[in-house]
């Protein structure tokens, strides 16, 4: 069998290779940009449109049926199901280096506002499959579950809240803004912005522990995703994104 560290070396160096990275997308094409990986939505469930924009002329419109892109809880989890943008392997976030992220997303004006488990943006520690990691929650999320905007983080089994409150999103662009280097070690960062105020951060650990235990590569890989990611519900939900950018800052 071939070890966590030899795979570790694999992966990272087939995945991370483009360095300085700054990318843009305004979902100004007719068609989804290939900075994007389209295996965590349905056909059909992300389109272009131009009803709804935060700037220029074009945004993506994401659509959340009930089971699409269903998943089956494991130990213990509720089914979910998803309607995601996901960063392709190519473009994955490297622990130790620093990023720039920001996007714009706006929820219909008759979104469900309900007390089910709602991500509409999160950061996941790369995996690989491995048993001990693949139930692990994102290591930073947006959330929003009853009408409360909360951003988290999470490196162990406790979940903490790093900010938190109560906003009603639908019908309107919120701007987010995070300023992320994802580490095992006590010198990870996290900064975040909502509509141009800082409303978190934090300094320290911001990986989950990695070991042949835990399942994780040393160094690892960080990889982001937006949309609408939930506990399986009836209702359809709808989101607009728009004005996405990522950027790799100096060391």
């Amino acid at each position: 069998m071939v070890s966590l560290a030899l795979s570790a070396a694999f992966y990272y160096h087939r995945f991370a290779k483009v360095s300085n990275i700054d990318v843009h997308d305004g979902f100004e094409m007719r068609e989804l940009s290939s900075i994007w990986a389209t295996d965590r939505f349905e056909p059909g469930a992300v389109t272009m449109q131009s009803q709804f924009v935060r700037a220029g002329k074009g945004a993506a419109k994401v659509v959340l049926h009930s089971r699409d892109k269903f998943e089956a809880g494991i130990q213990g989890d509720k089914d979910s199901e998803r309607a995601e943008l996901a960063e392709p392997e190519r473009l994955y976030s490297r622990e130790g280096v620093t990023y720039e992220y920001a996007f714009s997303e706006m929820v219909s004006a008759d979104f469900p506002i309900v007390p089910v488990r709602l991500v509409i943006a999160q950061w996941k520690q790369y995996c690989n499959g491995h048993v001990p990691c693949n139930n692990d929650s994102p290591v930073v999320a947006v959330r929003y579950i009853s009408g409360v905007l909360r951003i988290t983080r999470q490196t162990s089994r406790h979940q903490i809240t790093m900010y938190e409150s109560a906003v009603d999103l639908r019908g309107k662009w919120t701007d987010y803004y995070f300023k992320v280097r994802f580490s095992s070690k006590d010198d990870g960062l996290i900064q975040a912005c909502v509509n141009g105020a800082q409303v978190a951060a934090y300094r320290g650990i911001t990986a989950y522990p990695e070991s042949e235990t835990t399942g994780y590569a040393n160094p690892s890989l960080f990889y982001f995703k937006m949309g609408l990611y939930r506990d399986v519900m009836p209702e359809p939900m709808v989101s607009y994104l728009d004005e996405y950018r990522k950027r790799q800052l100096p060391d």
